[in-house]
């Protein structure tokens, strides 16, 4: 079991370097006036103004600054790492009548790949469609035989960009990788996050302090901490869209003819908006972003487990300390990718200085990607704060704009919190000189990570 991982991780450390050695460089575009390109909403936004109002304004301003409309009438609900949320996903899938569409970055052939492979075969043989799009780097160990039974059981499935240009013709797109993990079950109830098909999500990461005693469980049953949720409502077609868009991408062939977007009836009272990035896009994941942290007044709390911002997010970060806010980040103490690693604490010195506090999570693997800002706006998804994300992945972030939801993002925070430890400045300043080489190096391929 322990060799197969290890050559699973080998190959995706090799694809990656591939994409570095083969990725052309681009920008992320200029948000340094973006609060000018809203200013009318903005001026509305000035002078006294109850929570409510503001929280309103803000989301006239990100629908002005991403040129898409917000989604009322939503229920959403947070799903904790990977027990919960496979456990949502497959009671889903089990009751499917017409089509499943799932769309994953990783989906290896161990015992949890297994399992939920063999439901989606079974739902096929039923009579329901069941449409797979999984990432070549993502899924380059899994053997293709896993695939190939899937196929012959009815199911399509598209491999996107694949490593082997001869899979497909057409312009090889390595560096263009599908990062999302979306799932979407008769077009009425749909899932996103961060949450892959893999072992390492077969296990609880202890999330919760009561969860510590109740569960036994020892360092090695512990799994990765991720956060997914799952939307019922208007909001479902939006992550129906972007699957469709996807497929579309792939110069496969057409989805059957099924009826993947039946009418959707209000099922709840969050606003959720569906944002996504992808090369050559508008970036409106990244204005949202930013515009969120720029309008902060009170808090920006952030967890990511890859973290090699560009210029602007920092700069967005260190002023909205600098105007009083609380700017609180968890970020991992152990990863799967050491580069990252390095290049994300490269930038702890000028945080720190700024006065932005830094939390790292012990024990279980961080791959949450989850942002809370002033308490009611929030968003989950697939996203690393990384410039990787917003420019050459394929990714999905659902931000829900809501107070109540907003305070289960932050009761989710504050756990995360008892469950991590603090950099200070001056222990940080106190590292070994060989973590400076580390860093430094790490930090100069940050744009290819």
């Amino acid at each position: 079991m322990l060799n197969a991982q290890l050559q699973r991780l080998f190959l995706r450390y090799a694809a990656a370097l591939l994409c570095v050695l083969t990725a052309a460089c681009s920008t992320l575009p200029d948000v340094s006036n973006l609060g000018a390109s809203v200013s009318q909403v903005s001026a509305a936004s000035s002078g006294p103004m109850s929570a409510s109002a503001r929280l309103n304004a803000l989301a006239a301003m990100e629908e002005a600054v991403t040129g898409s409309p917000l989604v009322k009438g939503n229920k959403v609900t947070l799903l904790f790492d990977g027990p919960e949320t496979m456990t949502a996903m497959m009671a889903a899938i089990q009751q499917a009548k017409s089509t499943i569409n799932f769309e994953t970055y990783i989906f290896d052939q161990d015992q949890l790949g297994l399992q939920f492979a063999d439901l989606l075969i079974e739902k096929q043989r039923a009579g329901v469609q069941v449409n797979i799009i999984y990432d070549s780097v993502g899924s380059i160990g899994t053997p293709a035989e896993f695939f190939e039974r899937m196929r012959a059981a009815g199911i399509k499935l598209i491999e996107f960009n694949p490593v082997n240009p001869l899979k497909r013709f057409g312009r090889w797109q390595l560096n263009h990788r599908d990062h999302r993990k979306i799932l979407v079950v008769d077009g009425k109830i749909g899932f996103t996050g961060g949450v892959n098909i893999s072992a390492a999500y077969a296990n609880s990461s202890l999330f919760r302090s009561r969860r510590r005693a109740s569960t036994g469980a020892g360092p090695g049953t512990i799994g990765w901490r991720d956060t997914h949720l799952q939307i019922e409502g208007p909001a479902v077609a939006s992550l129906q869209l972007l699957f469709m868009q996807t497929w579309g991408t792939q110069h496969a062939e057409d989805l059957p003819d099924l009826d993947y977007f039946p009418k959707l009836d209000n099922a709840g009272d969050k606003t959720v908006h569906v944002l996504s990035t992808q090369p050559d896009s508008d970036y409106s994941l990244y204005k949202a972003y930013i515009l969120a942290i720029q309008q902060a007044r009170k808090s920006i709390h952030i967890t990511t487990p890859y973290f090699t911002p560009d210029r602007q997010l920092v700069d967005a970060l260190v002023a909205a300390a600098g105007r009083g806010v609380d700017v609180t980040l968890i970020l991992p103490s152990v990863t799967d990718i050491g580069l990252m690693f390095y290049a994300g604490q490269s930038f702890y010195t000028q945080l720190l200085s700024a006065g932005i506090r830094i939390y790292q999570l012990q024990v279980a693997v961080l791959h949450a990607k989850t942002a809370v800002i002033d308490g009611s706006w929030s968003t989950v998804g697939s996203a690393n704060l990384d410039i990787r994300s917003f420019l050459h992945n394929y990714e999905a972030n659902v931000i829900v704009i809501d107070e109540q939801f907003g305070r289960e993002m932050e009761k989710a925070f504050r756990e995360d919190i008892r469950g991590s430890q603090q950099i200070t400045l001056e222990q940080w300043q106190q590292r070994p000189f060989s973590d400076h080489i580390k860093e430094w190096a790490a930090r100069s391929l940050g744009y290819w990570l």
